[in-house]
């Protein structure tokens, strides 16, 4: 019995320092949602920036110095030509700084015209209403408006208006191309994201998605840094957004492949191109348009 029990602790002994140099593998806590999925896609959401509308529909905006239409339209995520016929503007869309601009129909702001079915009676005491109802608003409003709100005369034009030069051809989109070589690292959202990020390394070529003119080329869109509007026609419009470098001027047309930034970081915490294709003014999900890779 003592010899069985000597042999039993020899060889729990021997067993524990097996196991000391041996340790069992370790058990790798993976979720669904961790398999298959690049870094860069598990990163902390809330620090990211959003693309969405970075000005009021509803609301006057007065044009300030390198504005233009397509890229006021861009941030009300509006079609252009809406925000041009919205305030009777026409080809090549020239607005002038201290111009204030609609960016909603009367209709949309509750602003109903006058019914002609009422009484002359009835009308007067309407307009008398009216009247005074505007008298005590434009004393309120002259009292609180900022000064640049109530500039009324338009001044210079407030770009240089080179996209007005260079027609666009109404031609369809028959292929698109990626506008760059990389992986997709947040993908297209409705409420979060209007296109996909492409990663990449700094410097790295940026290319047009399709033939166009280029409408935009600045840095006045709030969290795109240095960014390229390209109009394809008069329906797609594409938009390349955090580049170090723009390659293509304003008014320029450009072929599709053609290298038109390199990549980068304005406006964002990491080197990626973000990349829009927006449909009559609205953005669309760009995997739905491009090729398979």
């Amino acid at each position: 019995m003592t010899v069985r029990c000597g042999q039993s602790l020899v060889a729990s002994l021997l067993l524990l320092v097996a196991c000391a140099d041996n340790p069992p593998a370790a058990i790798e806590n993976r979720s669904v949602a961790a398999v298959n999925v690049l870094p860069e896609v598990r990163q902390v959401t809330n620090n990211l920036p959003d693309y969405g509308r970075d000005l009021a529909a509803g609301q006057d905006y007065v044009v300030e110095p390198g504005d233009t239409l397509h890229a006021l339209a861009f941030r009300l995520g509006m079609d252009y030509r809406t925000l041009a016929s919205l305030n009777k503007i026409d080809p090549p869309f020239v607005i002038r700084v201290g111009q204030a601009l609609k960016t909603a129909p009367d209709v949309a702001l509750g602003i109903v015209p006058a019914t002609p079915e009422a009484n002359p009676s009835e009308a007067s005491a309407m307009q008398r209403l009216s009247e005074t109802n505007a008298e005590n608003a434009a004393g309120s409003a002259t009292a609180t408006a900022k000064p640049a709100a109530t500039q009324s005369k338009a001044g210079p034009p407030s770009h240089t208006l080179s996209t007005g030069k260079t027609p666009t051809p109404n031609a369809p989109v028959d292929r698109w191309f990626w506008p760059a070589e990389g992986t997709v690292s947040r993908a297209y959202s409705v409420e979060r994201n209007k296109g996909i990020d492409l990663v990449g390394e700094r410097g790295s070529p940026v290319m047009a998605a399709a033939a166009g003119v280029v409408v935009y080329a600045g840095t006045g869109v709030t969290g795109y840094g240095e960014l390229l509007i390209v109009k394809h026609n008069d329906t797609y419009l594409s938009a390349y957004g955090h580049n170090d470098v723009l390659l293509a001027a304003e008014g320029q047309q450009v072929d599709a492949g053609q290298v038109i930034a390199r990549m980068g970081s304005t406006s964002s915490d990491s080197v990626k191109l973000h990349f829009e294709i927006r449909r009559n003014g609205r953005p669309v999900n760009p995997t739905s348009l491009l090729p398979k890779r």
